[in-house]
């Protein structure tokens, strides 16, 4: 799904005739319906895509081909992606969450720390959740200039420089 950037989510069904829950992803959220056709993971696509009110957290809207509340219900929780040629061209310190999924975290003295796992944002800023060698916890790192200094997608790396205690020992 690299070619795909995930936009938003669907949570269940709203009402009778076939809306849907709609949380979208997007810097300005109402734009998820401009991003059609959007894409389940398993590749299902849907091509429009109609915002037909506003909720808490998020929109209600219509799926083509979704007509029934069992049509809505079946596709709770179900994320959804946009074409990656569709979405907007990102400012040079700016990175679509998906592409710092799978990058290796070394620290400023090249000492391999982990690897992106996730990245969540829930309000008060990013957080890089990372798998570290020879643990079982992972490590949440804030997403922000100075505990992450460089962000290099070619190289499939992140140069972090991690609150002290973060990390355990690499010398131990």
């Amino acid at each position: 799904m690299n070619d795909r950037v995930i936009v938003g989510a669907i949570g269940g069904s709203f009402g009778v005739q076939g809306e849907v829950r709609l949380k979208s992803f997007c810097a300005d959220p109402a734009a998820i319906a401009d991003y059609t056709p959007l894409y389940t993971e398993d590749g299902h696509a849907f091509a429009q895509v109609v915002l037909t009110g506003q909720m808490k957290n998020g929109f209600t809207a219509r799926l083509d081909g979704v007509v029934t509340k069992e049509d809505a219900d079946a596709l709770r929780n179900v994320s959804l992606y946009a074409d990656r040629a569709v979405m907007p061209s990102l400012p040079d310190d700016e990175y679509y969450y998906a592409d710092l999924i799978g990058l290796t975290v070394l620290d400023t003295g090249g000492t391999p720390l982990g690897t992106v796992r996730n990245v969540m944002d829930h309000g008060a800023g990013a957080l890089l959740e990372i798998s570290a060698p020879g643990q079982s916890e992972t490590v949440l790192l804030p997403f922000t200039k100075v505990a992450v200094p460089t962000v290099d997608l070619a190289r499939g790396r992140i140069i972090a420089d991690p609150p002290a205690g973060l990390f355990p020992d690499t010398n131990a």
